[in-house]
């Protein structure tokens, strides 16, 4: 009797199928392992990063490096460890060796950390502090994948690019040995001319205050950007009838009986501050921006781009 082999051929096709619908979903569950390791916050940034980079071009750089760049004379500020003995050894002046990436290519990140940044106004809207972290660890991946170093100011750490860099940022942001600080403010520390800075926060300080932070980081030739970021309630101080205020950073309670008598003049004090901002921003050459943490954080980041995209490198 003859055999017959019709089935044989369907045999095979369906167990290659099996198999390589095993090998997907092995594949799958590796991926999404894998993903499942990276921070929430880094998911994140990333998203809103790839968002806004479909809509902009790279910025122009000197090119990347550790290589000497020049020397320039010794500055108050700079740190000893720049100071190149053997040249200054030549002449009166003392002067300091900068490389390629500190004398063009650094953009230093801060956010304020103080207690006012812990507010929101409705459970379904992040903190400032939240945002703040997301729009910080977002710009890093944009600056990155433009070939940027990027270092958290007040950190301690050096500028550092690739995906080391976003790692490293990452960890600063979410160590909750580091989730709070008394300083509305950034630390003054010794930072490369011609690098870049980026603060974000609710920049509610006295002007002076921050005039007198922006003239010491502008004074030392660096270009910078403050984008203040508030809640929706800090800008229209929507509550009506008798509200108690608690303040977040020991000032006293504030019981108000009508807020709606003092709306007005809050709203003229507070476009009077940021007016402020603006004119200290201008003076330095710095460019100034504003974010609400109820709009999309894509609109914050890509107005940021461009002013850094215009900044001379």
């Amino acid at each position: 009797m003859a055999s017959s082999n019709t089935g044989q051929p369907g045999t095979g096709q369906a167990r290659a199928g099996t198999a390589q619908a095993t090998e997907s979903l092995r594949t799958r569950q590796r991926a999404e392992g894998l993903a499942s390791t990276l921070p929430p916050l880094l998911v994140a940034a990333e998203r809103v990063a790839s968002t806004v980079a479909q809509g902009v071009h790279g910025r122009r750089r000197v090119g990347l490096g550790e290589t000497f760049w020049q020397f320039r004379r010794y500055q108050p500020g700079d740190s000893p460890t720049m100071i190149d003995w053997k040249q200054s050894a030549k002449t009166q002046p003392v002067y300091v060796r900068e490389k390629e990436w500190e004398a063009a290519q650094s953009v230093w990140l801060w956010r304020d950390r103080s207690p006012s940044m812990d507010y929101r106004s409705a459970p379904g809207l992040p903190t400032k502090r939240e945002r703040a972290d997301l729009l910080v660890l977002a710009t890093s991946v944009l600056l990155v994948r433009g070939g940027e170093r990027v270092a958290l100011l007040n950190s301690g750490a050096r500028p550092d690019h690739g995906r080391h860099a976003l790692d490293r940022m990452t960890n600063l942001l979410t160590d909750p040995r580091a989730a709070s600080a008394p300083d509305p403010l950034p630390r003054p520390e010794p930072l490369p001319r011609h690098a870049q800075v980026v603060l974000y926060g609710d920049l509610l300080s006295p002007l002076p205050e921050i005039h007198a932070t922006v003239s010491a980081l502008a004074g030392r030739g660096l270009r910078g950007h403050l984008v203040q970021v508030l809640d929706p309630a800090e800008e229209t101080l929507p509550f009506d009838g008798r509200v108690e205020f608690e303040g977040l950073e020991g000032e006293d309670e504030l019981l108000v009986p009508r807020v709606e008598a003092v709306r007005q003049a809050y709203l003229e004090r507070l476009h009077a501050h940021r007016d402020g901002l603006a004119a200290l921003a201008r003076t330095a050459g710095w460019s100034f921006a504003t974010h609400r943490t109820d709009r999309p954080p894509q609109a914050a980041l890509l107005a940021l781009w461009g002013a850094l995209a215009q900044a001379p490198v």
